[in-house]
């Protein structure tokens, strides 16, 4: 995934994403891991394969876009730029294509569009525009598969047809190189999030993953706000400093969403949100989309690499020597370097039920119409047993066998997701329509 820390260097960042995050390790398992760590893909009950396969599953969060611009890896392993990732076809790398998103039952996913923060001004927008065709032209060319949705009620039409419907986020409002046109044309061309910031500090908003320059939103700031809401954007505030998000939240007019952020009292990063966050999110009826970036499970992990930080630095390393500057191929390849690490008892392992751990906890908090799924696939690392979309199931089953009824599991699932969009819709339509 990406880092929580700024870099000097561009390349540096692309590698930190997965890397400072690299954690295929361990959090201690309470509760959630006595139900759930033993549990496999063929364990998946007739209940919950029922449940899970008639529900709207949504992810929020993944970066498989990355993938969609040009590269991928060869039979004998090697990254050859020359090639092409084929979305229709069961990949051996990565999380997400389409044939997985099937099997696993996912039914709306929002691919992210995400370049270094380090990037800025006219090139930081050209790239995200590049990033966005690049998602379009894959729903042209999977037509049966794929349909391209911006409102709650497409995502349910194209449920309806069979198809997954694919959606646009935008991670890093430095992508709009301050400048209210370039949001007003992402929104044109169907994004319907914005991620404030990312690791870095924008012009008008700080970020999680640096110090703090603004002390929140500034009065630019306050307008990307309100034009968002105007939109009918929705607002994300994963990766926001803490003040960033209650700057947000007291102005504010619709539900907030933080697309793929876990829980601070868990495990302490600064991109997850505190307890006290997570109750305002929710009081204002915004949903927290649990991120599976086992850095952002795992308190022992986080331990772990700051006690001995040249383990990643060697990751590093030898993702630059295999891939060069393509992002793809280092999310990727500092994956698989990460769990070669943690199978050589180097770094701890964390288990894909942390996640269910995570998302009890929010629910605990704010109930379970305040949570939802926000992965991270293709731009983290993966806990054991969610290496890629073809586990969503699991989660299904562990929250049955923790006593969740199924309305809430469908909450959680995806319903959640739409009640928000479909708040935020009414909002930026009533704003529109009010005298300026």
């Amino acid at each position: 995934m990406k880092s929580d820390e700024p870099h000097d260097a561009t390349r540096r960042e692309a590698l930190q994403r997965l890397l400072v995050l690299a954690p295929v390790l361990a959090c201690g398992f309470g509760t959630a891991a006595d139900v759930t760590a033993s549990l496999a893909s063929d364990d998946i009950s007739l209940p919950a394969r029922k449940l899970h396969f008639s529900s709207l599953v949504i992810d929020t969060h993944a970066d498989t876009t990355q993938r969609f611009l040009g590269g991928q890896f060869a039979a004998d392993g090697g990254f050859r730029s020359g090639l092409k990732f084929d979305f229709a076809a069961r990949d051996a790398r990565g999380s997400i294509d389409i044939p997985r998103m099937r099997e696993g039952g996912l039914g709306a996913i929002f691919f992210s569009i995400w370049i270094p923060s380090k990037i800025k001004g006219p090139p930081a927008v050209a790239r995200a525009l590049e990033q966005i065709a690049a998602v379009h032209e894959q729903v042209r060319r999977y037509p049966a598969d794929l349909a391209f949705a911006t409102t709650a009620g497409e995502i349910r039409a194209a449920h309806a047809q069979h198809k997954i419907a694919a959606l646009i986020g935008i991670e890093g409002g430095h992508m709009i190189n301050s400048d209210l046109g370039v949001l007003r044309h992402f929104a044109a061309l169907g994004a319907r999030y914005m991620t404030l910031t990312h690791t870095g500090n924008v012009e008008w908003a700080d970020s999680s993953g640096a110090a703090p320059v603004h002390h929140g939103l500034t009065p630019f700031g306050r307008e990307v706000i309100h034009e968002m809401n105007r939109l009918g954007m929705m607002v994300d505030i994963s990766h926001v400093s803490d003040k960033t998000f209650y700057d947000v939240l007291a102005i504010g007019e619709a539900p907030l969403l933080a697309s793929h952020s876990s829980c601070r009292a868990i495990c302490d990063a600064s991109r997850n949100m505190s307890d006290d966050m997570i109750k305002a999110l929710a009081a204002k009826g915004g949903v927290i989309q649990i991120n599976y970036h086992v850095a952002f499970l795992s308190q022992e992990f986080r331990d772990a690499e700051k006690k001995d930080p040249l383990i990643n630095k060697a990751i590093e390393a030898e993702v630059l020597k295999l891939c060069g500057d393509n992002e793809a191929c280092e999310l990727i390849e500092g994956d698989r370097l990460t769990r070669e690490s943690v199978e050589r008892g180097k770094l701890p392992r964390v288990d894909w039920s942390k996640i269910v751990e995570h998302i009890d906890h929010a629910v605990q908090l704010v109930g379970a119409e305040h949570v939802g799924l926000g992965s991270d696939f293709d731009g983290a690392n993966m806990p054991y047993g969610m290496e890629d979309a073809t586990q969503l199931p699991k989660i299904t089953e562990a929250l049955l066998r923790k006593g969740y009824s199924e309305d809430d599991v469908k909450k959680i699932l995806g319903e959640n997701t739409l009640r928000v969009m479909a708040e935020v819709e009414r909002t930026g339509r009533a704003l529109t329509a009010a005298p300026q």
